[in-house]
């Protein structure tokens, strides 16, 4: 596992995933996993390493997301990070396949970021308005943020591993719970 782990930590630190895409609506640019992949591909065959990633389609409850794991390998040992992201099937604009890749996109994007350390903090994908006035960043809390925030807690109370689960509804539903309400949700993980 030593061999293995100086192979990532040389990767992690060699590793340049420039933002390369533009979100002309948003005014952003942005990575995309196929960004990163891109660029992670020479370091590892420079560092005789292999990476896999996969999908798993995960329901709770009526929640339902992608599971998406990066696999890193030596040929002796392997190290892991996995990324969740939620499927709306609903989603304007987009047939049910759309939806489902759109997530794996995502999930696989964040799975990639755990594993070569990138921090997407700054990141427009985690700061995006999408045009939404900035004036109130919680909205009021409606009948429909409700249900969700019932069906946060059932998912939560359900889950192996409470503080993957919190991860994954907080990257959901983040931005539409109030600060109460996420303080409530992440009792159910201590």
């Amino acid at each position: 596992m030593e061999k293995l782990n100086k192979a990532l930590i040389k990767v992690q630190s060699e590793l340049k995933a420039p933002k390369n895409q533009r979100n002309n609506f948003g005014k952003y640019n942005y990575r995309s996993a196929e960004d990163i992949l891109e660029a992670v591909k020479p370091l590892l065959a420079k560092n005789n390493l292999s990476l896999t990633i996969s999908d798993e389609v995960v329901g709770v409850g009526s929640l339902a997301f992608i599971n998406a794991t990066a696999t890193i390998s030596d040929g002796v040992d392997v190290i892991t990070a996995s990324a969740q992201a939620g499927i709306d099937p609903n989603r304007k604009g987009m047939d049910i396949a759309q939806s489902f890749g759109s997530s794996s996109s995502y999930a696989r994007k964040y799975a990639l970021n755990g594993m070569f350390l990138i921090d997407d903090t700054k990141d427009a994908d985690a700061t995006n308005t999408h045009g939404q006035s900035s004036q109130s960043t919680k909205p009021a809390v409606t009948p429909q943020t409700s249900d969700a925030f019932q069906k946060s807690i059932d998912y939560l109370k359900s889950a192996k591993d409470k503080a993957q689960a919190y991860t994954m509804i907080e990257g959901k539903y983040g931005s539409t719970f109030s600060e109460k309400q996420l303080g409530a949700l992440k009792k159910f993980v201590k």
